[in-house]
């Protein structure tokens, strides 16, 4: 029999504890082929999309059809800011209607770094781009040759690299959104 309370094993990233700035960008890149990304349905509402953020230590979520395809990504800001009283003056309704389609980032405005950047990139080259582009977050793709399509590799994050680096990187210009990071803040 199951005991109450039981989980199941989920992979996880071991990310260098420390890095400097001639480290290797892969280096503070969350790295989907090592851990699962962590997804959300169009159709569940905002609070179901924090709780979500929160139950999983993430601050961005893919938004997800049930082929699993990517339609838009949705951030902690997105969540917090704007977007949310926004959406309730255009369509009217209640805070609890509101959907996660309603204020995400469509996939068609998201913007990604290649994958044989980043390999060739440096820490201090990633921080560099984040304080330029006000950016808190990157997706990172490659080609899947097999399928013959672009994959979403990875993604880069403020958080992440702050983490490593032992302080907090601030943009000059922190975006309020991805969608603002995607038109380069």
């Amino acid at each position: 029999m199951i005991e109450t309370d039981v989980t199941y094993h989920k992979p996880s990233q071991a990310f260098k504890e420390r890095v400097d700035l001639e480290d290797p960008a892969v280096e503070v890149m969350t790295d989907f082929t090592k851990v699962t990304a962590i997804s959300v349905n169009p159709c569940a509402n905002l609070e179901q999309a924090r709780e979500r953020m929160i139950s999983s230590g993430v601050q961005m979520l893919f938004v997800t059809n049930q082929y699993h395809e990517v339609m838009g990504l949705i951030t902690i800001n997105d969540l917090n800011g704007t977007k949310p009283m926004q959406a309730l003056s255009e369509n009217g309704g209640k805070m609890e209607d509101i959907m996660v389609r309603d204020i995400m980032t469509p996939r068609l405005k998201l913007e990604a770094l290649d994958f044989s950047d980043i390999q060739k990139a440096r820490v201090g080259d990633l921080l560099e781009t984040f304080k330029r582009m006000g950016r808190q977050h990157a997706l990172v793709v490659e080609k899947d040759e097999s399928a013959g399509k672009q994959t979403i590799r990875g993604v880069l994050s403020t958080t992440q690299l702050s983490k490593q680096l032992g302080y907090e990187v601030q943009s000059s210009h922190m975006a309020s959104n991805i969608a603002e990071m995607a038109h380069g803040g």
